[in-house]
């Protein structure tokens, strides 16, 4: 149905209740090392752990419209957008 469901350490995404209302619809899951990242079917994204490991995506929330792929490294999230761009 497109929810998720998280378990471990809490600071590190375990922990996905402060943003468990917004997955919903939830069609891809990335991470890196100690966040993760999800492509919601409106092509909008939600992230949540380690802010340092791009739990926090708030400083780019407003470019993270249309997202069609994401890519994880072991410290950043990358977003492929519909027209191509990243």
């Amino acid at each position: 149905d497109g929810s998720v469901v998280t378990w471990g350490h809490p600071d590190y995404g375990g922990n996905s209740s402060s943003v468990q209302d917004q997955l919903k619809n939830v069609q891809q899951l990335q991470a890196t090392t100690f966040a993760f990242a999800a492509i919601l079917a409106d092509g909008s994204v939600v992230t949540w752990g380690h802010p340092d490991y791009g739990g926090n995506s708030s400083s780019v929330q407003d470019q993270l419209k249309n997202v069609q792929q994401l890519q994880a490294t072991t410290f950043a999230f990358a977003a492929i957008l519909a027209d191509g761009s990243v």
